[in-house]
This record gives structure tokens, C-alpha cells and sequence, in this order.
């Protein structure tokens, strides 16, 4: 499946800065898009490393000296978590202008988990996100991408069944042998209890000592495993806005799994059918949907933020992109409608406008600046 979007991005970060990132959740299809990359922009040579190929490793134990033969134009390094300290020796040879080279680097972990690239290659590295499957790139086909998530191996799965035991099989191995990798030394079976525990907690204020009391471990335990999962796109830290009012407002943060396939295979959902009659559907479709909005509008984390005060008003997405404040509001309904809260959200933050986002596809307006329409957009 060609994701000409991310494509693109390569293409502009490599316009300016001479190495280019693709971070992203593993399997999600960060080595398929290079080689996709490949077959567009055809370099005249390019090297390929995979970090996880023991050969590739042993190529690299002197990786200023491997480099350095190196005659292509382009170089791919694929896993680069598995050996951050390659980044000083990128960052020589970037600079070394007679060599003209290009890095194209993969990671299964974010900036904050990788931090020697962002003080090492300040100012020579572009950085995109790439992630599962959303809807413009299936087709609008909600129902099954909300069920199975969009992890190309899940959503593409011949049934129900396939797509589930993939993805128990992938919360085994990132369990198992990811946060390892990454030189965590947690144990597999109490990172699960707490993942699953996340899922209580999905779209809910964050609880560190709530949670550290059931797992017996400390606050700041809590939040290094929620850290983790966050530096591993498994889950999103949705921060808290604060305006200059006369109210007590919140100050945790929400949390949300980036994936619906992930979080559905956490609790045992299998079929639609499962998920018709879960308790929480609302609330799960109400996280699948806030996702997809800022997959939709392209922001960044620093660009997204929920709003909420101690007297109950809230908003559950605020947009602060491109000098303007748009306010998100996610209702399961049929008919939603205007609600006390949003006119709070509109009145006390300012807001250009607000959304309200349900399961329909009908666009109508409630107000002049509040207006109902659903998740897809064709």
C-alpha cells in the first residue's frame, strides 16, 4: 500500500537537512517506506543496515572506518535504538562536506528514548512520525480499522481472528524483547499489568499513585513505565491547558492508546460483535476518534492539549495550530448536541471554532461557531 504522504515528507526533510528520521511503533512499516523511497528517488548507490541483523552489527564495530569506504549517496539505518552511539560518527561524516551523503535512520522509539540524535544532529536532521494505517489511507473503512487498528499486518489480516492472535503476538514481543532492546530491564509480566491497567485509564485523567498502589510499586515507577510506553508510540500523554481564569482547572494529564487494534487485544475484543456489547465502547470509539483528528490536521503533540476545570466544563481536544484555537469535542451519538460544557470551552478559551465529532457522516451546524460533523472526511 503506497503512503504517498509520508513519501513526500522524506522528501521535503531531505530538502533541507542532510539525515532524515522515520520514528515509529515496530511493524507499523518504517522499511517497507524506505524502500519505497528507493524505488521513487533511485540514488545512484545506497547501503542498507539492519541493526537487528547480526552481520549488519558486525559491520559496523567500527563504524567510522565502515562508513567512511562507503561510496553511495545514501545510507539506511534500520533500528537505530539498537546502537545510538552511532550518532556522533553520522554527525562527523555529515559534516564532512566532500562526502555529500545522505542518512535515512529508523527507529521503533521516539526522540525522548533516542536523545543522543537530538544533541548530536541539531540543526542536520529532519524528524516525521510514521504510523498505523488511518482512515484517508483505508479507504474510510472505520469500523474495521477501529476494531483491528492499523498496524498494516492487523488491518490487512484475511479475518478477525488473524488480525487478533498478530497483534497478541506483537504486545508479546515489544513485552518480551522491545523495552529490552531499549536497555530496560523490566519484567515482562508487570509492564503487562500495567499496560493493561493503561486501558482503565484510557481517556481518563492519569492516577500515578492510584495505579503504583495496585502494581505495589512507587509513583515515579508509574511514570517511568508510562514514559516508556509513551517513547514507544503505545500510548499518548494528552497535557492539560491552562488559561489565565478565575476557576481551578485540571492538571494531569489524560491518557489515550494510540491504537485501537493494541488496546481491543489488551482486554480480549475480538469481533465487532465483542465490541457492540463492551461496556466502554463509547469511550474507546471516543479515543479512536480524537487520534484520527490529529493524524487529520497534521498537528504535532506540542500543538494538542484537553481542557477541563474542577466544576465539571471540558473540552477534549484543543488544537492550537496556525495562530488558532479549534476545540474538538468527540460524542458516540446519533444526534449530538450542544452541551453547557462547550459553551463554556467557547466562551472561556476563545476558541475560532469547535467540532463536535460523532459516528455520522451528515455536516450541520449547531451554532455559528459550533459545528456537528463525522469523523470521515471524503
Amino acid at each position: 500500500m503506497k503512503r504517498p504522504k509520508y513519501l513526500k515528507t522524506i522528501e521535503m526533510n531531505f530538502r533541507v537537512h542532510p539525515a532524515c528520521a522515520i520514528l515509529g511503533p515496530r511493524q507499523v512499516g518504517k522499511t517497507t517506506l524506505a524502500r519505497m523511497f528507493l524505488e521513487q528517488d533511485s540514488p545512484e548507490n545506497f547501503h542498507f543496515f539492519d541493526l537487528e541483523n547480526p552481520l549488519d552489527l558486525a559491520r559496523l564495530e567500527n563504524p567510522m572506518l565502515a562508513f567512511s569506504k562507503l561510496a553511495g549517496n545514501l545510507i539506511i539505518i534500520d533500528e537505530i535504538q539498537r546502537a545510538p552511539e552511532l550518532f556522533p560518527v553520522i554527525r562527523v561524516l555529515i559534516d564532512d562536506k566532500k562526502r555529500k551523503q545522505k542518512f535515512l535512520i529508523l527507529g521503533s522509539a521516539s526522540r525522548d528514548l533516542i536523545r543522543q540524535s537530538s544533541e548530536t544532529l541539531a540543526g542536520r536532521i529532519g524528524y516525521m512520525e510514521l504510523m498505523p494505517f488511518s482512515l484517508d489511507e483505508v479507504d474510510h473503512d472505520s469500523d474495521l480499522l477501529w476494531l483491528r487498528g492499523g498496524f498494516p499486518l492487523s488491518y490487512l489480516a484475511k479475518t478477525d481472528e488473524d488480525s487478533f492472535l498478530w497483534r497478541q503476538s506483537y504486545i508479546a514481543t515489544f513485552l518480551e524483547r522491545d523495552i529490552p532492546n531499549l536497555g530496560f530491564q523490566i519484567p515482562p509480566q508487570q509492564m503487562r499489568r500495567f499496560w493493561l491497567m493503561l486501558a482503565h485509564y484510557h481517556g481518563q485523567i492519569f492516577n500515578a499513585s492510584e495505579l503504583g498502589k495496585s502494581l505495589g510499586i512507587s509513583d515515579h515507577m508509574v511514570r517511568k513505565y508510562l514514559d516508556i510506553l509513551a517513547g514507544t508510540f503505545m500510548i499518548r500523554i494528552l497535557l492539560p491547558w491552562h488559561e489565565n481564569l478565575d476557576k481551578r482547572q485540571i492538571k494531569s494529564p489524560k491518557i489515550y492508546f494510540r491504537d485501537s487494534g493494541i488496546l481491543h487485544a489488551l482486554i480480549g475484543i475480538r469481533s465487532q460483535a465483542e465490541m457492540d456489547v463492551y461496556p466502554k465502547m463509547g469511550s474507546f470509539w471516543e479515543g479512536f476518534a480524537l487520534e484520527e483528528i490529529i493524524r487529520q490536521t497534521g498537528a504535532s503533540s506540542e500543538e494538542c492539549y484537553f481542557w477541563g476545570t474542577q466544576s465539571k466544563a471540558e473540552l477534549d481536544l484543543l488544537l492550537l495550530k496556525d495562530g488558532k484555537r479549534i476545540g474538538y469535542e468527540f460524542k458516540y451519538s446519533d444526534a449530538p448536541k450542544i452541551t453547557p460544557s462547550m459553551r463554556i470551552a467557547c466562551e472561556d478559551l476563545k476558541l475560532d471554532h469547535l467540532y463536535v465529532i460523532y459516528p455520522g457522516t451528515t455536516t450541520f451546524s449547531l451554532s455559528e461557531k459550533i459545528t456537528a460533523r463525522g469523523l470521515q472526511l471524503k
